[in-house]
């Protein structure tokens, strides 16, 4: 019940128009309940009275003509409001909540990200959130009618013949016990299913994505077989669920049929003793279908409504997830900054219960500098830059720009201080001219193509077909290596940040690509705090202060030149590479 009652904080804007759209629905189903009496009145006053044949031809005429009025004129734009009225609730609590869950989305830290597949993710903000909509249609909106409609039928039936009323709602105790008993384990089952359902999309996404890799290794074949061992778990869920829910509609239904047959019997006894007119029995009769019909389709209703509140229970367990990374009371906005980085004592772990990666790390990058840090994979490099933007908190120690803690100032204030560049940045299946805009949204076309010029961007992007209108597809697939990196550049030139952050940014990219980059990285880092991670020394040679990171530590710093002299751990892996690569930088 708690999943429902943060449920309804979603519909509470919108209870007027829901309370409308239930009146409007009283009418439209109240109006069917006529054609019992109408049927009783034609059968007992013009069908088996003694009457002309003329009077009863006048009588019938009157009869069906206020009748077609009632079911055409009055009806049918009752339905439609009905209709309209009742999706467009449903539309807009829908629209609510995936603004909510996209909100959410935006605030998890990464570590959610790496700890939970995307597939996973999308399902339960599309498909979950989609599949809640039949609690607005069906549990706020349809049951009231169908038991309004119940009661309005047994209040009629009751001034007919109360005694035939009690054998028809003879079945009811039955019918609830039934629907108790099945529809407890059915919404377990329906979680299962939709948790199979999220691990087959979360697997599909990631095969999506990974198509080339799939193909370079043959691996289709292979592909084919893992994908079938998670469908066929799919269907195995998907028919346990289709199994109990085919028993409860076999009980259901033949407990709601048994009572038509009393009724019958019982009716038929009364007619032949002269206590019950045909007329009143086939009125009752029809009214017992009236009666029955909303019951069966309250069976209906409590399968999907068991659907959607699994499906709930799942949406707000994503909900629940929390943020690692949050601002704290009182923070403040950090305006223009000047870039003076400061890294006291910080270390740093990813898990609570895992090891340190980062050990009593102790630097300091004065404003307007270049420091490149540098060592081995996986030494700690790329973890002290995500400190940087808060991507991670640290878990000791202080990390200061222009002196605030980075955890006093609000995220949004502190990331808009920084400009990122990575290996492998990612672009968005937009046109070149929406991906620079993402650096500041607000820009002129001028400023667009000011920034396309100063990170070498521009002159390829006029040669393309559409120039900066031109749809790049997902994750800029349709552009090469070099022509991504140039964009994503010229997005931070858009930015125009205080602190650069270059991580492998010229990395595996021919010669002439790295060249324009590394002309547009240059004229970028000018008057910024720039901090550089690179595996090829020879591109870092210039830094003002370079660092050496091992198992995350600070071994070394110094100038090239200081590091080179003192013949260390630096030294020895420039000169590795220097071999490696014809020793011409070792001559730098």
């Amino acid at each position: 019940m708690g999943s429902i009652r943060r449920y309804m904080a979603f519909v509470k804007p919108y209870r007027k128009l829901i309370a409308a759209t239930i009146v409007i629905g009283i009418m439209k189903f109240g109006i069917p309940l006529v054609l019992p009496m109408i049927l009783k009145y034609v059968v007992d006053n013009i069908l088996l009275a003694q009457l002309p044949a003329g009077q009863k031809m006048k009588m019938l005429w009157y009869i069906m003509v206020g009748s077609f009025i009632l079911f055409t004129v009055v009806r049918g734009p009752v339905e439609y409001w009905r209709q309209y009225f009742a999706q467009q609730v449903s539309n807009k609590v829908l629209y609510d909540i995936r603004n909510k869950a996209f909100h959410h989305i935006q605030r998890l830290s990464l570590k959610y990200f790496h700890n939970h597949k995307a597939g996973e993710i999308i399902s339960r903000v599309i498909n979950d959130v989609e599949q809640t909509k039949s609690f607005i249609d069906t549990g706020l909106m349809n049951i009231w009618l169908d038991l309004t409609t119940i009661l309005l039928a047994l209040s009629i039936m009751v001034s007919m013949d109360g005694w035939l009323t009690l054998i028809s709602i003879s079945m009811f105790p039955f019918y609830g016990f039934s629907v108790k008993y099945f529809y407890s384990r059915l919404r377990k089952l329906t979680r299962v299913r939709s948790q199979a359902l999220a691990n087959l999309q979360a697997h599909l996404h990631e095969r999506v994505q990974g198509v080339p890799v799939i193909k370079s290794f043959a691996l289709e074949d292979h592909e084919q077989k893992q994908f079938d061992k998670r469908n066929k778990t799919f269907l195995e869920r998907a028919l346990d669920q289709t199994s109990w829910n085919a028993q409860t509609f076999a009980v259901v239904n033949t407990v709601t049929d048994i009572a038509p047959l009393l009724v019958i019997v019982f009716a038929s006894y009364q007619v032949l003793h002269g206590r019950l007119t045909v007329g009143s029995m086939v009125a009752f009769y029809a009214y017992l279908d009236r009666l029955y019909a909303p019951l069966r389709r309250l069976v209906n209703s409590s399968t999907t409504l068991t659907q959607a509140l699994a499906s709930m229970d799942r949406m707000f367990e994503f909900f629940d997830a929390s943020y690692d990374i949050t601002d704290k009371a009182g923070a403040v906005e950090l305006s223009k900054v000047k870039g003076h980085v400061q890294f006291d004592h910080v270390f740093f772990r990813y898990s609570d219960q895992g090891d340190n990666v980062l050990h009593d790390i102790n630097l300091e990058i004065q404003p307007g500098k270049t420091v490149a840090l540098v060592g081995a994979s996986g030494g700690g490099k790329s973890s002290l830059i995500s400190l940087l933007p808060r991507f991670y908190d640290v878990t000791g120690g202080t990390l200061r720009i222009d002196g605030y803690d980075v955890r006093a100032v609000t995220m949004r204030s502190l990331r808009s201080q920084i400009g990122m560049v990575l290996q492998d940045n990612i672009l968005f299946s937009d046109s070149i001219r929406e991906n620079i805009l993402m650096g500041n949204p607000a820009a002129s076309e001028e400023e667009v193509i000011a920034a396309a010029k100063a990170a070498n961007a521009h002159d390829f992007i006029m040669e393309l077909a559409n120039g900066y209108d031109t749809e790049i597809g997902e994750r800029g697939v349709k552009l090469s290596g070099g022509q991504k990196q140039r964009v994503a550049i010229a997005r931070v030139f858009l930015k125009n940040p205080q602190i650069l952050i270059l991580d492998e940014a010229t990395s595996a990219l021919d010669l002439e690509s790295e060249h324009l980059i590394q002309q547009s990285l240059e004229r970028l880092a000018q008057d910024r705090t720039t901090i550089i991670v690179a595996h090829r020394l020879s591109t870092i040679t210039h830094a003002d202060k370079i660092v050496l990171i091992e198992d995350g530590q600070i071994k070394e710093e110094g100038t090239h030149e200081e590091l080179m002299k003192a013949q260390g751990a630096y030294y020895r892996l420039f000169t590795v590479q220097n071999l490696d690569g014809g020793g011409e930088e070792g001559k730098a």
